[in-house]
C-alpha cells in the first residue's frame, strides 16, 4: 500500500471533512423537518454521512494510481454525503434545493440515474466546494453526496459487497443476475412514481393518527 507520510498529520487532515459532513446532515435534516411542518411531502426520506479512513484513501489512491499531491482532485469522496428518496422524482427535487443553495457551491454533476453504469449502477452524484469554518480560519474541502432511490441503495450495497469478494471482476453468471436485479429495483421504482400520490396521501392520513 501507498506511504501514509505524505500528510503530516491525519488527524488534522481530516478533521474539516468531518466538520463538513456533520454539518451537512444537520442542514439536511433540518430541511426534511421544513417540509413535514408545512405538511408537505418531504423528498428526503434520511440521511447518513462518513469521512473515509487513512486506509480507505490510500487503499483508493493505490488502485487507481493516484499521486499524493493529486490526492485532493484525485479522491474526491474523502467526505461523502448519501440521501435517501422515496421516488424518482424526489431525487430531481433534492438535486435543485443543493443547487439552489448559497452555502456551498456545486462544482460536478454525475447523473447515473439517466445514464446507468455498465454494471446496472443507478444514483445521482453531486460534488460540493463546501466551507469550513475552522480556528485558522475558512477551509474549502470537497464532499460528494449521493441521492438514490431505497432501492437503488439496496441493489448498490449489495454490488460494493460482491465487488469486494471478486475484486470487480465478476462471474458471467454474477454479472447477468446483478443486471436483470438493476432493472428490477428500476421498475419498482417507476411501479412507486406510478402510485406516489396515493402513497403520499396514505402517509399523511398515518402520520396523522
Amino acid at each position: 500500500m501507498l506511504a501514509d507520510d505524505f500528510i503530516e498529520d491525519w488527524d488534522l487532515f481530516l478533521a474539516p471533512y468531518q466538520q463538513a459532513v456533520e454539518e451537512l446532515k444537520l442542514k439536511l435534516k433540518n430541511i426534511r423537518k421544513e417540509y413535514h411542518a408545512l405538511n408537505r411531502h418531504a423528498p428526503i426520506e434520511f440521511v447518513t454521512g462518513r469521512t473515509k479512513t487513512k486506509e480507505s484513501i490510500l487503499e483508493k489512491m493505490d488502485v487507481r494510481n493516484i499521486a499524493p499531491e493529486a490526492i485532493l482532485d484525485g479522491v474526491q469522496d474523502i467526505a461523502g454525503i448519501r440521501i435517501m428518496c422515496q421516488f424518482v422524482e424526489d431525487i430531481y427535487e433534492v438535486a435543485n434545493l443543493l443547487m439552489n443553495r448559497k452555502d456551498f457551491k456545486v462544482i460536478l454533476i454525475r447523473d447515473y440515474i439517466q445514464h446507468r453504469k455498465p454494471s446496472g449502477y443507478r444514483s445521482y452524484h453531486m460534488v460540493l466546494e463546501y466551507p469550513v469554518q475552522r480556528a485558522s480560519g475558512e477551509v474549502s474541502v470537497i464532499v460528494e453526496v449521493q441521492i438514490r432511490t431505497l432501492a437503488m441503495n439496496f441493489w448498490a450495497t449489495i454490488e460494493h459487497s460482491l465487488n469486494y469478494k471478486y475484486s470487480g471482476e465478476y462471474p458471467e453468471v454474477i454479472l447477468k443476475r446483478l443486471e436483470r436485479a438493476s432493472e428490477a429495483a428500476f421498475l419498482l421504482d417507476e411501479e412507486m412514481s406510478e402510485i406516489r400520490e396515493e402513497i403520499r396521501e396514505a402517509i399523511q392520513i398515518f402520520d396523522r393518527r
